[in-house]
């Protein structure tokens, strides 16, 4: 492993101790005075921890770029997605070599009983149409421009066809503004919304929308109605949620016929529901909330009758599929369509005219499953399968009720995401498209696996691994040689982080490195039970698991600790920084993106974007002492200590909404202060959200940083360059 430069010009936040005291217990920060982003002398900071690390970094400069010039050779830059059809138009997505965003466009549809999408012309030029009659919707290039950070929020087509509503973030604070597009005229309409969370949703005329906006801690808590052609300061407020733990959404059922707004906290959920037709329709709700009950609405017409599907888990945590009147219910009305199973995790549902089509988790791996519809109901039940260990597929954009075919996507550790159109009458599947990797890559080249460890409590843990087939050479003792490897962990709210396809990632495979998924305990890989034994009371699951699959990697002969670099990011960075705390003997190095390591701080303090929210998820420390210790106990901030850390890079965003750049930046500071030896790291993008930069280009030059940093970790920097990709 390569010594990275000495510098002694680490820049030394000055302490500035705040004590608090909570349950009799007092805590004293010295750097919270990080926490004034408005304040020069912050920004000042933050601008010399950015040089720190291009000083320490500046060996790497070669490395990086090489980096970037793979991905970028490997990535065919003019490309489009598959069309998916929206009534009469066809839709797509076109990216173009050396623009950052690409652009939206249509073509008409030329025969209504074909579902069949038509063939782009992938080699087509930006000045010329990919298709016969091709409009353009949007050039986010051009939206984009003057601008250092750029997100589209969503964009979404009016139910004539004719308007196209779409909303921008130019910050990187997640606040979004929407504008309304004549598709006629290519003319702005003067409608102009602030301060909304992401997209619109179209009722089923074209005079209406809906959107939700937050409130000052950034949850979500209003949905609005708005009429074209009028101010936002006349919208109606169709509906409210006072609750703080509760954050709410607005979208329309696939059949058109309802808008129904979700607003849930983590573990009870209720939906009101609104006549998508009418204009000033009052929302209805469908189940009042009860503590622990989870519930989501899809409308669907089974057996000739109007139904609504209720997928819930007021039978069992693995969730059921029930039928209900649409209409105001209790829970003694909902009709088992699915039964609850232990083995099996229903996590949506999606309603056609002839189908239902289910997602599901089974086997540690997420499945689409198909109902077909016939006169009586449920004609056949089956499900999707593709060969392969690590598969993992889902279904795509699907968005007509009337469809006979359903969009499926797969992938893996080694085959590119695929796109395939299942014909649901016949089962026939067709391959769309496969992201082309240039260079001539071969999945054959490559191996993937399943391993499993074993958690301290006994648990088994799943680990999904990819390494080049060459990469293990014999060893000393005539077996197989280790590698250096990047394990990558999340573990929580249930998000599982599934086996997944990625260019980035060649630069270190082709390197001779492996790279591994931790499953952790706080996703939701194995059902819902896996993520209620890793959060709360038994949070300590998550950081346990992670050592344990640290460790198997070590025993079982794929690596060694000196080469072994850890990463995660959000509530992933708090793994992070848990695991650095209570085994950095493990590891040989640690990314921590966009982290949230400051978590008792953020936990106590209620007016702090989402922190109410999140008491389901960690407890609530301001009111129960009990959740105050817990969260102590391994809030990486307040467990910094005189350790042998490993070396340590944390990356974060100045206007992150979510996890604010101040929880990185005071945990490095405090690292610094008390373990003199730490070799630690500070980045922050001083033009970004929780995401990172926006652009491709940026994010490939973030993301070459970011690998060059862990390739000097492993120690090989500079060995096993790969040959460049022939296009």
């Amino acid at each position: 492993m390569s010594a990275l430069p000495t510098d002694s010009s680490a820049p030394i936040a000055a302490r500035r101790p705040v004590t608090a005291t909570h349950h009799g217990r007092s805590r004293t920060d010295d750097y919270e005075w990080l926490r004034a982003k408005d304040d020069p002398e912050v920004i000042a900071y933050l601008e010399a921890e950015n040089e720190h690390t291009r000083t320490r970094t500046a060996h790497l400069a070669g490395l990086r770029q090489q980096i970037f010039d793979e991905i970028k050779s490997r990535t065919l830059e003019t490309d489009l997605s598959v069309p998916t059809r929206v009534r009469g138009y066809w839709y797509y997505g076109r990216s173009f070599e050396g623009r950052q965003y690409g652009a939206s466009c249509r073509v008409p549809v030329v025969d209504p009983a074909s579902w069949a999408p038509p063939r782009p012309a992938e080699a087509a030029r930006p000045d010329e149409p990919a298709l016969p009659g091709e409009q353009l919707l949007l050039d986010l290039d051009a939206l984009a421009e003057g601008h250092e950070f750029f997100s589209l929020g969503g964009s979404s087509i009016s139910p004539d066809d004719r308007l196209l509503a779409y909303s921008t973030d130019v910050v990187g604070d997640e606040r979004y503004t929407v504008r309304v597009k004549d598709l006629a005229s290519g003319d702005l309409l003067e409608d102009q919304l602030t301060g909304v969370l992401g997209g619109v949703t179209w009722g089923a005329t074209p005079d209406h929308f809906y959107y939700s906006t937050v409130d000052e801690t950034w949850r979500a808590d209003k949905v609005w109605r708005h009429r074209l052609g009028t101010d936002q300061a006349a919208d109606d407020l169709v509906f409210h949620e006072p609750d703080g733990r509760f954050w709410v959404g607005v979208g329309r059922t696939r059949s058109r016929r309802y808008v129904v707004v979700a607003t849930s906290a983590k573990n009870t959920s209720e939906y009101h529901v609104l006549d998508a037709a009418d204009p000033t329709a009052e929302p209805w709700c469908f189940a009042e909330r009860e503590e622990g009950v989870e519930y989501a609405l899809e409308h669907a017409v089974i057996a000739g009758e109007d139904t609504f599907l209720v997928l819930h888990n007021a039978t069992g945590p693995e969730f059921e599929l029930a039928t209900a009147p649409p209409r105001p219910t209790s829970r003694s009305e909902w009709v088992p369509l699915l039964a609850h199973d232990l083995e099996v995790r229903l996590e949506d549902v999606d309603a056609y005219a002839g189908h239902l089509v289910v997602q599901q988790r089974s086997g540690g791996l997420p499945r689409v499953r198909i109902l077909d519809l016939g006169p009586d109901g449920i004609a056949d039940d089956w499900l999707v399968e593709f060969p392969g260990e690590l598969a993992t597929s889902g279904a795509g954009s699907n968005p007509s009720f009337e469809q006979p075919t359903v969009r499926v996507g797969m992938t893996s550790m080694v085959q590119p995401a695929s796109v395939y159109d299942l014909d649901v009458r016949t089962r026939e599947r067709t391959l769309l498209k496969q992201a082309p990797v240039l260079g001539g890559y071969q999945p054959a080249d490559y191996e993937e696996h399943r391993l499993w460890a074993t958690a301290p409590d006994g648990a088994q843990v799943p680990i999904s691994l990819v390494v080049r087939s060459d990469a293990r050479g014999a060893g000393s003792s005539g077996g197989t040689a280790p590698v250096p490897l990047l394990l990558y962990g999340y573990g929580a709210y249930e998000a599982s982080i599934d086996p997944y396809f990625s260019v980035a990632r060649l630069s270190l495979l082709d390197r001779g490195a492996g790279f591994a998924i931790a499953h952790v305990r706080g996703g939701g890989e194995l059902g819902r039970h896996w993520y209620d034994d890793g959060k709360l009371e038994r949070k300590q699951h998550t950081f346990d698991d992670f050592v344990a699959c640290a460790r198997h990697l070590v025993a079982t002969g794929w690596t060694t600790p000196d080469v072994l670099v850890a990463e995660g990011a959000s509530a992933g960075g708090l793994l992070m920084g848990a695991i650095a705390n209570q085994a950095p003997e493990a590891f040989g190095g640690i990314v921590a993106g966009v982290p949230f390591v400051d978590t008792l701080t953020s936990m106590l303090d209620s007016s702090l974007p989402l922190t109410v929210t999140e008491y389901d998820e960690w407890g609530n420390p301001e009111a129960d002492p009990v959740a105050y210790d817990l969260i102590a106990s391994y809030s990486p901030y307040d467990n910094v200590a005189d350790l042998p850390y490993p070396p340590i890079l944390a990356e974060t965003s100045l206007n992150d909404t979510r996890v604010l750049y101040v929880e990185p930046a005071k945990w490095m500071a405090r690292l610094r202060a008390t373990a003199p030896d730490a070799d630690v790291l500070l980045r922050t993008e001083m033009a970004a959200g929780h995401g990172g930069v926006s652009g491709r280009y940026r994010a490939w030059h973030d993301r070459a940083f970011t690998l060059a940093w862990i390739l000097d970790r492993m120690g090989i920097s500079g060995v096993g360059t790969p040959p460049s990709p022939q296009g």
